[in-house]
């Protein structure tokens, strides 16, 4: 948690406690659905909520915001986001049926009421969304071959509606064909912890 409360220092009190509470439950879900590789859990803030929150660095979503989390696996982006931003709207999709309940129980163990879930392939959800946010799920071209027929026009952030990754490594080439409109941020400038060497947070807007 004191990595969370490093970087996010003016969490509410209910924030605080739905944070602090997903290590027992992750820890608990883990050992009957493996969703989190074991020998990771005991890093679940570092290497899983705080990544997810990176996000944030890009955007602060302003209330009344909508968001898809495209290949949510156990939870994030999704689930640490929603706590972040209790006034943004988060629907949180993956074809694994497994992975989606733990998500949907340890939402519903910490009083998430800003949350919803789809066991489904991306390509078969018709909703939309002012963003989708997906965490190192396929190469970008993939995402917004996948997620472009989800993003509406109605805006209600700083940014233009559009879709936001979580990524590491080399992006060059998978953000080639998209050099005139994607944006870039370093996690590592804004985390200073070793683990964030190499990620970045890759936004591209879709018209």
């Amino acid at each position: 948690m004191e990595h969370i409360l490093k970087y996010f220092p003016n969490l509410s009190d209910k924030q605080k406690e739905q944070f602090s509470a997903l290590y027992d439950l992750y820890l608990d879900w883990n050992s009957k659905i493996n969703v989190i590789s074991r020998k990771d859990i005991e890093n679940l803030y570092l290497h899983h909520v705080l990544h997810s929150l990176g996000i944030a660095k890009m955007i602060n979503f302003r209330s009344g915001t909508t968001v898809m989390d495209f290949g949510c696996g156990g939870g994030f982006p999704g689930v640490p986001l929603a706590i972040l931003f209790p006034e943004v709207k988060f629907h949180l999709v993956d074809s694994i049926g497994k992975k989606v309940r733990v998500a949907r129980e340890i939402s519903e163990a910490i009083g998430l009421e800003n949350i919803t879930f789809a066991h489904s392939r991306g390509e078969e959800i018709k909703e939309k969304f002012n963003f989708v946010v997906s965490r190192a799920v396929m190469p970008l071209g993939d995402v917004m071959k996948i997620c472009r027929k989800n993003i509406n026009r109605e805006q209600h952030n700083a940014l233009p509606n559009g879709i936001i990754c979580l990524k590491g490594g080399d992006l060059q080439a998978e953000t080639r064909p998209f050099k005139n409109c994607v944006d870039m941020i370093d996690l590592y400038d804004h985390f200073k912890e070793e683990f964030f060497k190499g990620k970045k947070v890759v936004y591209v807007p879709v018209n």
